[in-house]
């Protein structure tokens, strides 16, 4: 049976038009450049640690993660109350000016304060394909937020060159500079093209939430963040784990307590929004484990001997990259066009999950062969694209309008948190029995690891897969919309803004 076509999805009849592609691709770059954000960072990294004379710098990337995560519910529920298109041009001033303070930073605080601001980026992935639910056609929403979550994996192929070119030519502040330069120009594009949701839900705000879920989140962040660092047993890294959990414990609390909560802890609880919320996790956090490793396994120095690598540099490894992006693309235009045909994205999301799954498997066991490897990595790619794609239509069809950007701001924190444990777990055990017994004098104070340890490594990502397969497969096969408590009053309160 087909689906039911939800009346509220879209705002307008009607089909692609040119200020609609331009909207489209208005919104795909600001995700593109959200994506090769976190990359072109870490690769300018040593530049600007040496630069100024610090130890602290995997702070350039644990800010910019935390204050998104941390954001994200705040601006959900913001977006739900006086328009996504304000909240997502926001994002977009913030990270602005949070670029163009790192690209001038005089000192390694301010560099770090400007990267915590241009962390507001993080949440334009969700108020992206919210926006494009509420005043796109019909029609056209499942393909436009698919393209608009599948598209991230285009810049994968040139980033590496171009973050080269710049950071050759003109050194690391030039990547902050190219940041500040995007953004006016993605902003103004938005401005002209994009018309703002006419959907607005009165209520009032929750900053004692907001805080307790804020500095509980961050608390957790950190202390998985700087674990390995500081040592699982330390002072530092318990008093932020047990201090974050105890937030967020007292965050659930006030959520029962309160009429109009940061988060609607019963709708969160339906199924098909925890289980959607679980299953985003989960194929973010696969993304996470299978991209930070498949690099450090190919870089490797074939003339180690340890069964693997190939001893490529940056530019090559491209090559293995490449296969990622494109077939992100692909696999995220496949859900699309499927799901406006009428088929549901569940069964998408379970076969990405299965293909990722799969490629974690092979490269697990085959890894000595360049065509293997491009070959299991577009496999995985193809997986993820589909994961990718389906979160928001999943979302889509689970969630009335009036609460779909706060709904989606929580599944962007799972995904934002499981890519910050997951490889955190893998590198616990691949560190914890399986370094290379290899002379420092060897390595130039490099840790490689035995092949054992990626193919455990590898071999959990394909478990981790494998459970988010089972998840998605136990969302219900005709998902209903979700009937907030006391729909009736919501359903009076809500306000649309304009004529349509």
């Amino acid at each position: 049976m087909s689906p039911p076509v939800d009346p509220t999805v879209g705002t307008r009849e009607g089909g692609w038009t040119p200020r609609l592609v331009l909207s489209l691709a208005s919104l795909v770059l600001l995700l593109e450049v959200l994506s090769v954000s976190y990359q072109m960072v870490s690769t300018a990294l040593p530049e600007i640690a040496g630069h100024y004379q610090t130890t602290q710098g995997a702070w350039m990337l644990t800010s910019f993660l935390l204050v998104g995560a941390v954001a994200a519910p705040l601006l959900g529920k913001l977006a739900d109350m006086y328009g996504k298109r304000l909240m997502l041009l926001f994002c977009v001033v913030v990270s602005i000016v949070g670029s163009f303070v790192s690209a001038i930073a005089p000192s390694y605080g301010v560099m770090i304060a400007g990267r915590a601001m241009a962390g507001l980026m993080v949440p334009t992935l969700f108020l992206s394909y919210s926006l494009i639910r509420d005043v796109f056609p019909k029609k056209s929403v499942a393909l436009a937020v698919s393209i608009a979550t599948s598209g991230m994996g285009l810049i994968a192929v040139p980033a590496p060159f171009l973050t080269g070119w710049l950071l050759d030519n003109w050194g690391f502040r030039s990547i902050f500079w190219f940041f500040v330069i995007c953004l006016v120009v993605i902003g103004a594009l938005i401005i002209l093209t994009t018309e703002e949701s006419n959907l607005r839900t009165p209520a009032r705000l929750d900053f004692v939430g907001a805080l307790f879920l804020g500095a509980g989140v961050a608390g957790v962040l950190v202390a998985v963040s700087f674990g390995p660092t500081w040592g699982w047993k330390s002072g530092s890294t318990l008093a932020f784990l047990i201090g974050g959990l105890v937030l967020l414990a007292a965050w659930i609390v006030s959520a029962r307590m309160l009429r109009e909560p940061l988060i609607d802890l019963d709708v969160l609880g339906r199924r098909p929004i925890l289980l959607t919320t679980l299953g985003a996790g989960l194929v973010y956090g696969c993304s996470a484990i299978f991209t930070i490793l498949l690099p450090m396994m190919v870089m490797t120095p074939e003339i180690l001997g340890l069964g693997y690598g190939f001893g490529v540099d940056a530019e090559g490894f491209a090559l293995f990259n490449a296969p990622i992006g494109l077939m992100v693309v692909i696999g995220g235009l496949i859900v699309g066009m499927l799901v406006g045909r009428n088929v549901r994205p569940r069964p998408l999301m379970v076969i990405g999950l299965v293909l990722m799954a799969i490629a974690f498997a092979l490269v697990a066991n085959v890894h000595d062969s360049k065509p293997s490897l491009i070959l299991f990595a577009g496999i995985f790619g193809l997986g993820m694209g589909m994961g990718y794609a389906a979160i928001p239509n999943l979302l889509i069809e689970a969630v009335p309008p009036q609460l779909q950007a706060s709904t989606a701001s929580v599944v962007a924190l799972s995904q934002s948190i499981f890519p910050a444990i997951l490889p955190v777990i893998v590198f616990t055990v691949m560190n914890n029995s399986h370094i290379a017994p290899i002379p420092p004098e060897m390595t130039g104070g490099y840790t490689f690891y035995l092949e054992s340890g990626f193919q455990v490594a590898f071999m959990i990502g394909a478990v981790v897969a494998v459970v988010g397969a089972v998840v998605a497969l136990l969302l219900p096969r005709r998902i209903e919309q979700v009937q907030v408590p006391g729909d009736a009053d919501n359903a009076a309160d809500t306000v649309f803004v304009g004529g349509h």
